[in-house]
């Protein structure tokens, strides 16, 4: 795949990044499963992550991937040809193919219009592998229609007919659709409707199709052109489409508000079974008592989850394990189509935001080397979806209150307290209002500025008691970071002349002070729901802004 050089620049992921799927949770060690009663659970073997970027680590704990991608020789032949009419012929014929008219014309031109899909013996094996891929597309996550399905059909009743222009054309643009759809994704201008504003990744389909010309050893179908998140989530889909066929997922009631370690009720024997088939409980003893298993098994869940990981099972957690099945695929159906946005391989230095997890990630070469937590947006003031370049590091800042601010609160207050600005260390600054540096400034010491058109930034807070809620969202659309001197220190970590006692320093001064990067570290903010962590778990996080809903439409009707 070829991708436009300057997106390389921007790659996520974050991922998306990401991205945040890459974190290390201790609690969630692999560890082997020994079923002692029959059932059928999530398969708790972790995901295998198939890393080929320098700098990441794959378990040797990890499975292999079961996507048994397609290797036999693509036709390269060039005694075979088809007039160059042919395609617009086809293309009246075939108006939905219409949009990969130019596409056609390039592929085709460039091997003097010599067939693809045939060789002198008849149509190559390739033509089988690639119309199994699309009668089984909802492996993938992807519903509805395939184009031209009966046309396709007739085609491969009839092989012993010979090539012909039409056949060659149906099968190429076949295989544009596929790529289109499996590993492009929705457009971008259906994803900027659901403010998605990360620059997408971009497809050469000719491009795509000439390397399998010319590798005879390349894969038809492959992982290589999807973010390497997406063939993680891809495993649990199929894992939970069986669970769902198999299971009855039935609701766990309880009127208790707690269960702890060391009672008993039915309730904790239909949580442990649940847990069991999840995979978060190696064995399963079938018991109603609450034992350290069965606490392990609680924790797990609480890390994948986004709960408190204190073993108790409370209400929070009894309705987590009550969301229909069903309704999870949905979710990671719907992050599955987020993973196609996204470029595929990420060799930078980078922080990755995911606003659903509450946590930022720093990234070299890409490896995480450590997350913290982040308060983002409250739902009427949400945090964007988009990346940057951090440029500057700005210890003891003011804050300029913003205009929506000031209207709606600053100056209501003033009106009410004339005393308000001096109790609150402001000041009145070029026909607005400012917050003088100091520790009760709503910046903190210190704030990370990635200059953007949507006036938001990483920075300190005051307020340290929000980061021990779950849901973190709390601010007006800006970022505020749990650990911002240990944020500091690492961005400033090449340049010897910043120490820790000079960062102390310079936060605590009352002395604005810009600092500028040697090199700018991009910056992405993004939103993933569902993803696998790095010990191969699936991860799941509420839809805080609500936005999966808009996306699982636009791909029922896409």
């Amino acid at each position: 795949m070829v991708m436009n050089r300057s997106l390389l620049k921007i790659t996520i992921v974050f991922l998306l990044t990401v991205v945040v799927a890459c974190e290390n949770n201790q609690s969630n060690k692999p560890v082997s499963r020994t079923d002692s009663t029959p059932g059928t659970r999530i398969d708790s073997t972790p995901v295998t992550r198939i890393d080929s970027t320098p700098g990441t680590r794959t378990d040797s704990t990890q499975t292999k991937q079961d996507t048994n991608p397609v290797l036999v020789s693509f036709s390269n032949q060039t005694m075979l040809h088809f007039d160059s009419n042919s395609i617009r012929t086809f293309i009246k014929k075939y108006p939905s193919f219409n949009r990969f008219e130019n596409d056609l014309n390039k592929f085709y031109s460039s091997r003097q219009y010599a067939y693809a899909w045939y060789d002198t013996t008849g149509m190559i094996e390739q033509a089988d592998n690639l119309y199994n891929q699309i009668a089984h597309i909802d492996n993938e996550g992807i519903s509805g229609k395939t184009a031209y399905k009966d046309s396709l059909n007739t085609l491969f009743d009839n092989t012993d007919m010979g090539p012909t222009a039409e056949k060659d054309l149906m099968l190429t643009s076949q295989y544009f659709n596929y790529a289109e759809r499996v590993w492009g994704g929705i457009s971008e201008a259906q994803t900027k409707k659901i403010n998605w504003l990360i620059p997408r990744k971009k497809l050469d389909l000719p491009f795509l199709m000439d390397s399998l010309l010319r590798d005879s050893s390349s894969s038809l179908i492959k992982n290589g052109y999807s973010f390497r998140q997406y063939d993680s989530l891809k495993i649990y889909l199929k894992r939970y489409r069986d669970l769902a066929a198999k299971n009855n997922w039935t609701p766990i009631k309880t009127n208790a508000k707690s269960l702890k370690k060391g009672e008993s009720s039915e309730a904790i024997k239909e949580i442990r079974n649940r847990l069991f088939a999840l995979g978060d409980l190696p064995s399963n003893s079938g018991s109603d008592h609450f034992d350290n298993d069965l606490e392990n098994a609680v924790k797990s869940y609480q890390a994948r989850t986004g709960l408190k990981q204190d073993g108790v099972i409370r209400q929070p957690l009894i309705q987590h394990l009550n969301v229909p099945i069903n309704n999870v695929i949905e979710q990671i159906v719907i992050n599955m189509e987020r993973c196609r946005w996204v470029p595929v391989n990420l060799n930078d230095n980078y922080l990755v935001v995911n606003i659903p997890d509450f946590k930022l990630y720093a990234f070299e070469n890409n490896a995480p080397v450590f997350s913290m937590k982040v308060v983002v947006g409250k739902s009427v003031h949400k945090t964007v979806i988009f990346n940057g370049d951090l440029k500057y590091v700005v210890f003891s800042p003011y804050w300029t209150v913003p205009p929506g601010i000031l209207k709606n609160e600053v100056l209501p207050a003033i009106k009410k307290d004339p005393h308000y600005l001096k109790k609150n260390n402001m000041e009145w600054y070029k026909n607005t209002v400012r917050q003088k540096p100091g520790p009760k400034n709503s910046l903190g010491l210190v704030k990370f500025l990635f200059p953007n058109e949507h006036n938001i930034y990483l920075h300190d807070s005051p307020a340290k008691s929000l980061f021990n809620e779950e849901v973190r969202a709390f601010s007006h659309g800006c970022i505020r970071v749990e650990q911002p001197k240990k944020l500091a220190a690492y961005l400033l970590r090449n340049d010897p002349g910043w120490t820790d006692a000079r960062i102390d320093k310079a936060m605590h001064s009352g002395k604005e002070q810009y600092v500028t990067l040697k090199k700018a570290v991009p910056v992405f903010i993004a939103y993933l729901t569902a993803w696998v962590d790095r010990s191969g778990k699936l991860n799941l996080r509420k839809d805080i802004y609500k936005r999966d809903p808009s996306l699982s439409d636009m791909l029922v009707k896409d």
